[in-house]
């Protein structure tokens, strides 16, 4: 982005993520939209040397906004020649508190691999997701999913977590 958070370059995702839940397809203006939603998840605070940070959900999925200050570049295309700051924004899924799966890992039977799938599904991470983590496909992560739902005698991702839920030691 530039200095006053106008949109250089966005990818598809983020594009996504900052319209839920309109398709970013029927924007009007789409730069014009994401530099009016990026001030107002950043509250209007422009990055100096700093980095800023914001929380904002879309959809049911909690994200951080990380901005980030490039420092400046020098004018091009500038008819005055003077320096313009370039800011990078991340947006990143928050991973809420870090899930210790051996509970359930060693009650179920699930191999290490099992486990570790079943820690990202209980961040919320879709299978594509999980097979980028892990750096195995995403069918791989499938077969991982069907056998941790039979190991747990579930038959939905949900009943996973459900599953997870129940086994808490605060819900024992």
């Amino acid at each position: 982005m530039g200095a006053a958070l106008e949109p250089i370059y966005a990818n598809s995702a983020a594009i996504r993520i900052l319209a839920y839940p309109q398709d970013p397809r029927t924007l009007a203006s789409p730069n014009n939209f994401l530099a009016a939603k990026l001030q107002a998840i950043l509250k209007n605070g422009q990055p100096s040397h700093y980095v800023s940070m914001a929380e904002f959900t879309s959809g049911k999925r909690r994200y951080l906004c990380r901005a980030f200050s490039l420092g400046s570049s020098s004018g091009n295309g500038s008819s005055n020649g003077s320096a313009q700051p370039k800011v990078a924004v991340v947006l990143e899924r928050k991973v809420l508190a870090p899930f210790d799966g051996s509970l359930a890992a060693a009650r179920f039977h699930l191999t290490p691999r099992e486990a570790e799938t079943l820690g990202f599904l209980a961040q919320g991470l879709t299978n594509k997701e999980i097979a980028n983590r892990m750096a195995i496909s995403a069918n791989t992560v499938k077969a991982f999913v069907k056998l941790i739902m039979v190991k747990m005698g579930t038959s939905t991702r949900s009943g996973i977590v459900s599953t997870l839920l129940n086994l808490s030691p605060s819900n024992g």
